[in-house]
């Protein structure tokens, strides 16, 4: 969905694409990369695909609409519809695709007790997932996606530093990261 109005609540792009769909012969699958952020903060809880939706931003809020139109299409058109609900997705040739720029700039994490979960998923696997899901994904259903750790992101980002042999970011309350990170 775009970013060009950042509150809106609606995704016009995958609303263009299914009217352009249903003037040709629909296709037999449909597989969208959705974000876990449709499901808003958790509170660190683990998630599953029946938790309820819950967005908490404008963009969370247009991907759940684009989720519900191309659901809607699936069972109108009867079209196999499989959502992915995506993660942070990481890979070096890939912009952003790393934690490396952000420990080079010392960017801080959030201390232990405010620390959250989080999940990424690597771009190859993400690539192999939307194979699966087109070859086997059963119809109208949702998947998340994501590497296999339990790593709070201040781990994840001390992990990375060690790796790359940086110095691991400094920790702060989640009280002074909002009022001092973008």
């Amino acid at each position: 969905p775009p970013n060009e109005d950042p509150h809106a609540k609606t995704d016009p792009r995958t609303a263009a694409l299914l009217r352009v769909l249903r003037l040709r012969t629909p296709p037999l699958c449909v597989v969208y990369g959705s974000t876990t952020g449709v499901y808003g903060d958790c509170q660190s809880a683990w998630v599953d695909e029946t938790r309820r939706v819950k967005p908490a931003t404008p963009r969370a809020y247009r991907r759940v609409h684009a989720e519900a139109q191309l659901r809607w299409f699936g069972r109108s058109a009867h079209v196999a519809v499989h959502v992915l609900r995506i993660p942070g997705i990481y890979a070096p040739d890939r912009e952003g695709g790393t934690p490396r720029g952000r420990l080079l700039k010392g960017m801080p994490v959030l201390s232990t007790l405010d620390d959250v979960y989080t999940n990424h998923i690597h771009a190859d696997d993400l690539a192999r997932a939307c194979v699966a899901a087109m070859r086997k994904g059963k119809p109208q259903r949702v998947t998340n996606i994501s590497d296999d750790t339990d790593l709070k992101m201040g781990d994840y980002f001390d992990l990375a530093a060690d790796l790359y042999s940086l110095e691991r970011p400094p920790r702060m309350s989640r009280i002074d990261a909002k009022a001092q990170l973008p």
